[in-house]
């Protein structure tokens, strides 16, 4: 099991439930990849460097996990086409 982290930047001009919601099914997704979160970072409504898809404010969030080497390209393929999420970055963290 390796260790990874997730950041996730998620539209910050919808509703609280629907972000939730967002961060939710991609923490389901890590789950159904046999992964296991261990902490989730929620930074709040930052804003961004530069406007993305004409916003310039996003919320972060960091979610670190364990998991095998396949499941952060079956992640990664489920979370680029989330309507909400604005950027992602999975990397994996040093032992």
């Amino acid at each position: 099991m390796n260790k990874y982290e997730l950041a996730v930047v998620v539209n910050a001009k919808i509703e609280d439930d629907a972000r939730i919601a967002t961060v939710e099914k991609v923490k389901e997704y890590i789950t159904r990849y046999n992964g296991t979160i261990t902490n989730v970072d929620e930074w709040g409504k930052k804003k961004l460097a530069y406007e993305i898809q004409k916003m310039s404010e996003g919320y972060y969030y960091f979610i670190q996990f364990e998991a095998d080497a396949d499941c952060p390209a079956e992640l990664e393929r489920h979370v680029r086409i989330m309507e909400n999420v604005l950027r992602y970055l999975c990397v994996r963290q040093d032992a």
